[in-house]
């Protein structure tokens, strides 16, 4: 009997965090998949756009180890952080920081040609005010990483601000002009704007707290995802969210009469399904 699928949308593993055993945890308490999302890492210093691809590859060297200690199925996604444009724009200059980012999503369409990873992520630009012309390279810079999704036909795993539905909004035009379709693209961090006037065809995908899913099924809806946002940190073990938050929070779905079987099926195999291709 195939056990109840429980996905997360976005996990983080560290090279000095738990990594592996972290995600034992995960499976063991009912995990069977998750998206796997590069991060920036000390071990990697970016100072050229090539160095991305050097960060890549600690992203696909875990995911490789995770996959050996385990039997989670587990669906990478890479792409330049966007934070990362504001730091570089201090160190070389905006017009150079913009050039090596720019690279950086090359690259992480090479590593989805190659069949390496299956999204582009996490992309977009930062969660806080910044000025006109950080914002202006930011939206530069992401228009490129959805029209390279659309290229491939994957998806695009969004951070950005998140405060209102104007965000939607905003990706979905953005997406427009890359020519991908919206409903390829992933709000990463996503209140509760799960109906269609809410998310203008994005996918949400919701940090896994009651909340927010007693909200998005109160709407009647059935299209999200959930993630923790875990980022691995031995200093911070249970943030953002504890890797262990979506196995408990389905089975509470579950237990309180939130959700049945059917539907955990839909949000956690069939949307990963179409999404990743698994």
């Amino acid at each position: 009997m195939q056990p109840l699928p429980i996905y997360d949308n976005h996990i983080h593993m560290s090279p000095n965090g738990r990594n592996v055993d972290a995600l034992k945890d995960y499976q063991r308490e009912g995990g069977t998949a998750l998206t796997l999302v590069t991060l920036p890492y000390p071990e990697v210093r970016i100072g050229s756009g090539s160095d991305f691809s050097r960060s890549y590859e600690v992203t696909f060297d875990l995911a490789e180890k995770a996959r050996d200690a385990t039997d989670l199925e587990i669906n990478v996604a890479v792409g330049p952080y966007p934070v990362l444009l504001i730091s570089l724009a201090e160190q070389f200059g905006l017009e150079k920081a913009e050039e090596m980012m720019m690279q950086g999503m090359e690259d992480a369409g090479h590593a989805v040609e190659e069949g390496r990873a299956v999204a582009i992520g996490e992309i977009g630009r930062p969660h806080f005010d910044c000025s006109p012309e950080i914002w202006d390279s930011s939206n530069r810079i992401l228009q490129r990483g959805m029209e390279i999704a659309k290229e491939n036909n994957v998806p695009v795993i969004i951070h950005c601000e998140s405060g209102s539905t104007e965000t939607n909004r905003s990706l979905s035009e953005i997406a427009r002009k890359a020519g991908l379709d919206p409903s390829l693209v992933i709000k990463h961090s996503s209140p509760p704007f799960v109906t269609d006037d809410e998310t203008y065809g994005v996918m949400p995908s919701m940090p896994a707290s009651k909340s927010n899913i007693k909200e998005a099924l109160g709407k009647g809806s059935r299209r999200f995802m959930l993630e923790t946002d875990y980022i691995d940190d031995p200093s911070k073990p249970t943030a953002i969210m504890s890797v262990t938050t979506v196995p408990n929070k389905v089975k509470w779905m579950l237990a309180s009469g939130n959700a049945d079987e059917e539907l955990i099926c839909h949000i956690c195999r069939d949307i990963p399904d179409f999404y990743y291709k698994r």
